[in-house]
């Protein structure tokens, strides 16, 4: 069990974590202390707790946004798929023509 301090605002938190997931939980620790000023703002300064929630929201809406996204390109235009699916409908039909009468 490893240990991981982060700092989100003014305040240093330890979080444990399994040996190995430091940097991953290092970088979680950063999506929040960007976010942080402004979630401290948006709860008209009322303290950590509330400036946390606000993070937490801030960070929900960009991964309920993210799920909204069409997955990503293939890299593969409708050209190219018109061009493999020639291809195989001539490999079909070789196959076709070079098999045995049945």
């Amino acid at each position: 069990m490893a240990d991981v301090t982060l700092t989100i605002g003014d305040r240093a938190h330890i979080v444990g974590c399994r040996d190995g997931e430091e940097a991953q939980v290092r970088h979680l620790g950063t999506l929040i202390e960007e976010r942080w000023d402004a979630a401290l703002r948006a709860s008209g300064n009322m303290g950590n707790e509330r400036a946390m929630l606000f993070v937490a929201l801030m960070l929900a809406d960009a991964l309920t946004e993210a799920r909204r996204q069409p997955p990503a390109a293939t890299g593969v235009d409708s050209a190219q798929l018109d061009r493999i699916a020639d291809k195989l409908e001539a490999l079909a039909t070789a196959l076709e023509d070079a098999a045995p009468n049945a």
